[in-house]
């Protein structure tokens, strides 16, 4: 929704963009204000902070504009209106959001280049075709790295997935716990794509600052699934986005990770986890979100006893096929 209130910025009609209970709660107002000082008229519920949304684009202008947030998606938005505003549109962002906007924008030619921390767009007339491999997500992935890392004996090799710098932050935290991976770089342009090799290990804690959130967003709720069984203490600071995802995944992860017995102690952004040998079983709940109720599953590897958690049919906004992979792994 807010890479389309981008495009749709730029476009002289009326638009409506809604979307199912969770996505209508997802806080808007940090694309549709900066679209606003672009030119194009938004209105929603709070003043255009929640959908549904209508939108009439047309005759935008550049503005320059500091992604304080480090979102890749308020960035990418404002990249593609860029491309249909008069004078330049200019973001700053002192701490690296996800590039994969970028590096299209470049591989197909628009009037973009950056500088440091700061990128900046023109009007573009004309994109040029182009052939790419879109790579595996490895926010998907992520839930067979960590169930493979955080399990001794587990050997689970995972192909054409993206391993875009910015994307690859779940990477150097898992290594940091003391995690076996091996990488093998296949194909860099425009997106960095190639092989992941885990063997399991008990882990040991590490702490997740708030630099590091940008690269591993997505991937914090089963990285707290492994700190939780991670020998020693882990520190989860720097992470109030959270709050703001389909649920408040920071308090939905420690409520479900204290009742499969896990020491965790919620923090404003974050939380603090003492690692447990092992998880017991409990039903849980998904809260709605597909990345806690896969974590939960992930969870399973490590409990005696079952792991049931309800309201599952939310894991299909990601990935409808998860359950099916999960059991062909633990098959295999």
């Amino acid at each position: 929704m807010r890479l389309l209130l981008g495009v749709l910025a730029g476009q002289r009609f009326d638009a409506v963009l809604t979307g199912d209970p969770s996505l209508s709660h997802r806080p808007m107002r940090r694309v549709t204000e900066p679209l606003k000082l672009m030119g194009a008229q938004i209105k929603g519920r709070d003043n255009g902070n929640f959908a549904p949304l209508m939108i009439h684009g047309g005759k935008l202008r550049g503005i320059e504009f500091d992604n304080k947030l480090s979102s890749a998606q308020v960035k990418s938005a404002l990249l593609f209106a860029g491309m249909y505003a008069e004078g330049k549109t200019i973001i700053r962002e002192v701490v690296p959001s996800r590039d994969h906007t970028e590096r299209f924008l470049r591989a197909s030619g628009a009037s973009f280049r950056i500088d440091g921390e700061t990128l900046a767009i023109e009007k573009t007339e004309k994109l040029q075709p182009l052939s790419a491999r879109i790579a595996g997500d490895i926010s998907s992935a992520a839930f067979f790295i960590v169930g493979a890392a955080m399990t001794p004996g587990s050997d689970v090799v995972i192909y054409d997935v993206g391993l875009n710098p910015t994307r690859t932050g779940m990477l150097d935290v898992l290594k940091r716990m003391g995690a076996r991976i091996e990488i093998q770089v296949q194909e860099t342009m425009p997106e960095v794509l190639g092989t992941i090799h885990v063997w399991g290990t008990r882990l040991k804690g590490t702490g997740i600052k708030h630099s590091e959130i940008p690269s591993l967003i997505d991937e914090l709720p089963v990285l707290m699934v492994a700190m939780a069984l991670a020998e020693g203490e882990s520190l989860l600071s720097g992470a109030s986005e959270l709050r703001v995802k389909e649920t408040d995944r920071i308090h939905s992860m420690v409520q479900n990770l204290k009742a499969i017995g896990a020491s965790v102690e919620e923090l404003p952004d974050g939380s603090l986890i003492r690692g447990v040998e092992v998880f017991h079983g409990a039903e849980v709940d998904s809260f709605g979100d597909h990345r806690t109720a896969m974590s939960m599953g992930v969870a399973s590897l490590a409990a005696r006893g079952t792991i049931v958690v309800k309201n599952t049919d939310c894991i299909a906004t990601s990935y409808p096929s998860f359950l099916d992979d999960y059991h062909h792994l633990l098959k295999s």
